[in-house]
């Protein structure tokens, strides 16, 4: 819209006027976010006539016609600058949407002004050469410049026309366009931050209606409706609605397709119909065929010629066919649920093909299933028996959760939905492919990402994924890990299950509380060498000893416990040693104010870092911990001081550094009688974990005689003690024994070892009668008893004897037993095998009582000790004893649990009954490995190993 300019004004108020609306509008240009870079170009121009303007304002001209002129075009040119306030009070969406048009003026703009000063005359204005080169190279440049959309923008315009012209855009490409459009304007692809900006674009489209622009209100009517199918640009609550709404109107029974569905030549439904100049319709791949193929290309319903370039998309009855499928389809996916639910496999296997095809057509489908309520119905049947259900259940959910977080979130809602996902985890490749596809797409959700990790073995699992085959599931289960490292807890279970990345990541710049907790997690760990050296390798020990000198006493305790656990690997404490862990440790340790609990763990990371200093080999580099006498002479007179604790702490770093060992014996004979139970004490807690070549160097027979008196003579309580711990610590020695004998002083031990007799015959049928007729007590004792019993058989069993002479004149083999392989009878042998007490032992093992339970178990566990692994393996299978003993993992008994364990360990090593039976002892194995129990966590995970599901350099081990 042109504006009058001010007919009151002198030329130089003219002037003025116009510069300062150039300069606003140069200022405002700076605001808009869309379109950046032609606006600013434009800016640019108008700021280049400026010096020409400020030339008026200093010299005397008379006002021309065509210098008017070029001030109206230039004042005009406020229109610019509401373009420009237009554009940054508009939405985003909007301004994105019409870019072209708007693109389109600046370029109209440009060429106006351009022309304006091609044609105004400077030939009679006193203007300088500079000037007039300058404004005569502007207007080349502008009537040359080029406002084109960007890349980016014109992508996403021509795919929006695109979509408006195809009838059957799916949910993901309008979902993909509207996350397109929230990039390049700037906006988060956050589903909430996306419908805010959405609603805006379409409150400014109904004020265009409401304006009459009808051309580009009908345009933009057409892009809201395509934007519209995208799932963020609705509530979740407003979609299921409207399905729901939309199904209900349609009643159950599927409709017949009309006659003009089919194609004439297919004889089927069309999905591309196509119209010839006669008016009818095929279907396009068929009357391409058709016309290929013919020797003259003629219409196959009228013979008239007929050529590809005729032909033209029929879209009215493309719609109508598309709308049938839509409606019979929701007919079908809400009648499919009841025979989901019908518990007849082959039924259920069907129903869930059918599903699967509905959900791989479009993603429309796969909506329809989420609000139809089947997720809690294909979550249930992962835990049916049957494994083809199962994994096409699976199979289903992985494709209802690709890119719908209201699936992911419907999920998470179904109680305990995380925990039968996670079991394919242990389960056969296939199956573990799909279970880690589908909790990656979990993971990325928050609401699920927060069950994901709390699920009993799941992390476990995933960390043994990472050194899977198959390149895509290992790189699938590394990335559910990345998503999962949100959280402190998860971290340090990764660490616990061998994957350290987090955890050294937040142990080295993440706020004090976390170190803590990270560093915490290390020194309560039960390494492996492996992940000792590992961890050193990673730059570890630095973080750890500079936590050493942190001024909180909780974070010294927990780096101090770290380097303890790390230092145990030689390796890693001679490399503390050299990163200078020996003095602060040490500057700890002679503060007497410091706690005692602080002050033992030095002591103790000291003796570790002694010890590393011990040669080992020709090829060993001497590493000094103590770097002068000083140093050595106080710490032995801090140990002399200290606790017993302490003192046990210490004794072997001090013995490493000087002769203790000769020097305390010797002290031992003094008649001090402070100085002398020191001594003792000191040389006590050596002995524990001493170097016994070394007492062998330095120990003679006056020292054991003087040991054994002072045992009898002191009056310290706490010297008798220490005296009689050396004596039973002394190395085992011929020399050694004989100087005891020799002293005279040695009391005599005796031992008295019952010698019973087994009672008659019939005791045995009695014991496997009570197995399932007595009390609980009753039955133990029985189970107790054939264990013992049993525990002779192999000893007891007759040999076979050879056939000699004539096989024709010899009597009948007698048949060996199936466990002892010799002839076992109940009364000779006391064989649970010929006494038929198996199969009432593995009933037994079914009782409540983990005492009964352990009782029978270790009656059967005697049919496979030693040789007889193969033989009673296969007797117990055959008695379906396995599976029980197998559930037996989940005992409340430590005791019962690790006696199942070291048995299945033996048990695996035959690979038909790893085979038959690792799969069902996978999850049992994976949660044990959760508990707190070290002996019990590390036999499961070695069995785990041998499974293949852990790899053999966890940290379980």
């Amino acid at each position: 819209m042109v504006m009058d300019m001010p007919t009151d004004s002198s030329p130089l108020e003219l002037v003025s006027k116009t510069t300062k609306a150039i300069i606003e509008i140069i200022a405002a240009s700076d605001c808009v976010l869309i379109l950046k870079k032609s606006f600013l170009q434009l800016s640019s121009y108008l700021d280049r006539i400026i010096p020409l303007l400020h030339h008026f304002t200093t010299v005397d001209f008379i006002a021309s016609q065509g210098f008017t002129n070029f001030l109206q075009i230039l004042y005009h040119e406020k229109g610019a600058k509401r373009l420009i306030t237009d554009c940054t009070e508009r939405s985003r969406f909007y301004i994105l949407l019409n870019c072209r048009p708007i693109a389109k003026q600046i370029h109209d703009i440009t060429k106006e002004i351009s022309h304006a000063l091609s044609c105004f005359s400077f030939a009679s204005l006193n203007i300088s050469l500079k000037i007039r080169e300058g404004i005569t190279q502007l207007v080349s440049e502008m009537q040359n410049a080029d406002f084109g959309v960007e890349m980016v923008e014109e992508d996403i315009l021509e795919k929006i026309e695109s979509g408006m012209q195809e009838t059957s855009v799916d949910r993901i490409y309008a979902n993909n366009l509207l996350v397109s459009i929230a990039k390049a304007i700037g906006v988060s692809t956050e589903y909430s931050e996306l419908r805010k900006e959405f609603n805006k674009l379409k409150s400014e489209i109904e004020n265009l209606q409401l304006r009459k622009h009808d051309n580009e209100a009908i345009h933009m009517d057409q892009m809201i409706a395509l934007l519209e199918r995208a799932a963020a640009a609705s509530s979740l609550e407003d979609r299921e609605n409207k399905y729901l709404s939309k199904r209900q109107s349609l009643g159950m029974q599927p409709l017949e397709p009309l006659s003009s569905f089919y194609c004439p030549i297919t004889k089927e439904v069309m999905v591309d119909p196509v119209e010839t100049p006669s008016g009818h319709t095929f279907e396009r791949s068929a009357i391409m065929k058709w016309l290929s193929e013919a020797d003259e290309p003629v219409c196959p319903l009228t013979s008239t010629p007929l050529d590809t370039s005729m032909l033209r998309p029929n879209k009215t009855l493309r719609q109508s066919i598309e709308e049938w499928k839509e409606r019979n389809t929701m007919i079908t996916v809400a009648s499919l649920k009841s025979r989901l639910l019908s518990g007849q496999p082959e039924e259920v296997l069907h129903c869930l093909e059918q599903l699967k095809d509905l959900c791989e057509q479009r993603e429309a489908h796969r909506e329809w299933l989420v609000f139809e309520n089947y997720i809690p119905s294909l979550v249930e049947l992962l835990c049916v028996k049957n494994r083809d259900i199962r994994n096409r259940a699976l199979l289903i959910l992985c494709l209802l959760v690709k890119g719908n977080d209201d699936a992911k979130e419907r999920i998470a809602k179904v109680e305990n939905s995380i925990e039968p996902i996670v079991q394919f985890l242990g389960r056969r490749i296939g199956e573990r492919k799909l279970a880690v596809t589908l909790l990656l797409e979990l993971s990325k959700c928050g609401a699920v990402r927060d069950c994901i990790g709390k699920v009993q073995g799941c992390i476990l699992l995933l960390v043994t994924m990472l050194g899977n085959t198959d390149r895509q599931a290992a790189k699938d289960a590394k990335n559910v890990l990345d998503n999962l490292s949100y959280s402190d807890d998860n971290v340090v279970l990764m660490a616990k299950n061998n994957y350290f990345r987090y955890l050294l990541e937040r142990l080295s710049s993440d706020s004090d509380h976390v170190k803590m907790t990270m560093a915490k997690t290390l020194g309560e760990m039960e390494l492996t060498d492996h992940n000792k050296s590992s961890l050193a390798e990673s730059g570890v020990l630095d973080v750890l000893i500079v936590l050493v000198s942190h001024d909180d006493v909780e974070m010294k305790l927990v780096a101090i416990q770290a380097l303890l656990n790390l230092a145990s690997l030689k390796k890693n404490g001679q490399e503390m040693i050299k990163k200078g862990a020996v003095p602060p440790l040490l500057d700890i340790l002679y503060q007497q104010t410091a706690p005692q609990r602080l002050r033992e763990l030095v002591a103790a990371t000291i003796v570790h870092l002694a010890l590393s200093t011990i040669p080992e080999g020709s090829h060993w580099t001497p590493v000094l911990m103590l770097e002068s006498d000083e140093d050595i002479s106080q710490l032995f007179s801090l140990i002399n001081m200290t606790s017993p604790t302490l003192q046990q702490k210490h004794s072997p770093s001090f013995s490493r550094h000087c002769s203790a060992v000769q020097t305390l014996f010797q002290l031992c004979e003094v008649d001090n009688i402070i100085l002398r139970p020191n001594a003792v004490k000191l040389l006590c807690c050596l002995t524990e974990d001493g170097d016994e070549a070394t007492m062998l160097e330095h120990l003679t027979q006056t020292s054991i005689e003087t040991l054994l008196k002072l045992s009898e003579t002191s009056d310290d309580e706490e010297e008798i003690a220490s005296t009689l711990g050396i004596i039973a610590n002394l190395p085992n020695s011929t020399q050694i024994s004989e100087w005891l004998l020799q002293s005279g002083n040695l009391p005599k031990i005796f031992s008295f070892l019952p010698d019973e007799e087994v009672a008659e015959a019939s005791i045995i049928p009695l014991l496997v009668k009570l197995l399932d007729m007595g009390t609980s007590l009753a039955i133990r004792r029985a189970a107790i008893s054939l264990a013992q019993l049993s525990g002779s058989s192999q000893m007891l069993s007759r040999q076979i004897p050879r056939h000699q002479g004539f096989w024709c004149f010899s009597a009948l083999p007698e048949e060996a037993c199936s466990v002892h392989q010799g002839i076992c009878t109940v009364e000779s042998s006391f064989c649970l095998v010929e006494a038929g007490a198996i199969p009432p032992l593995i009933r037994v093992l079914r009782k409540a009582e983990p005492d009964v339970c352990e009782a029978a178990l270790d009656a059967l566990l005697t049919l496979i000790n030693g040789e007889m692994l193969q033989n009673g393996c296969k007797v117990l299978a055959e008695a379906n004893g396995m599976p029980v003993i197998i559930k037996l993992i989940s005992s409340p008994s430590p005791s019962l649990q690790k006696k199942v364990l070291n048995s299945l360990q033996r048990i695996f090593h035959l690979v038909e009954y790893k085979q038959k039976y690792g799969a069902s002892a996978q999850m049992p194995l994976v949660d044990l490995t959760q508990r707190r129990d070290s002996s019990l966590k590390s036999l499961a995970a070695k069995i785990l190993a041998q499974l293949n599901v852990l790899h053999n350099q966890s940290s379980y081990f």
